[in-house]
């Protein structure tokens, strides 16, 4: 992506499911001079989506979408991203996968954050599965969004040391925390 001059900053959207962490935390990293990002529309799946919150404390658009009928939700989606000028999404807990459609349209503008090391653990349950592969690290992963599930070309990782007390609940703690820190340094990393 093109190096950015002054106050054009990319017009982004968040699409989230759940508490919103990261969010919060891309909000704030949008604030700061040096960032190269606006965020403009909140997107989620689900009115229960606890991060919607930050919608009303940062005056942010915000759009709820049932993901039911894939196909007719995808077309509002694509019509709005459009009318907003969105020209990056940056996915953050967000629980639907994207059509291969979408995501074609939308072709190297689509970010996620992962709670794994990729290529290891794909999907669902990967703090547990690293503590029961007795994994000594495991981490974060910002990659772009292609058509198989986090498989696309790897932005930036962080490592995080699983100790033998370590449970699913603390791993994803830590975890979280380099989360934070990641994908501002990742986004950082794809515009200079």
């Amino acid at each position: 992506m093109e190096k950015l001059t002054g106050l054009n900053r990319v017009k982004t959207a968040v699409f989230i499911s759940g508490t919103g962490s990261n969010l919060k935390n891309l909000i704030k990293f949008s604030k700061l001079k040096k960032s190269p990002i606006s965020i403009n529309l909140i997107i989620s799946n689900t009115n229960k989506a606890r991060g919607l919150h930050y919608v009303d404390l940062f005056h942010i658009k915000k759009k709820i979408l049932n993901f039911k009928n894939i196909k007719v939700t995808e077309k509002k989606l694509l019509t709005l991203l459009m009318k907003n000028k969105v020209e990056l999404i940056c996915l953050a807990g967000f629980m639907k996968i994207l059509s291969k459609d979408f995501i074609k349209r939308f072709n190297g503008k689509i970010i996620n954050i992962h709670p794994s090391l990729l290529p290891k653990y794909k999907g669902l349950n990967t703090h547990n599965r690293a503590i029961q592969n007795r994994d000594k690290f495991s981490g974060c992963t910002v990659h772009y969004v292609t058509e198989k599930l986090d498989s696309g070309k790897i932005i930036m990782q962080r490592k995080v040391k699983i100790t033998k007390k370590d449970t699913p609940t603390t791993l994803a703690k830590k975890i979280l925390k380099q989360e934070h820190r990641l994908y501002p340094e990742a986004i950082l990393k794809i515009f200079n």
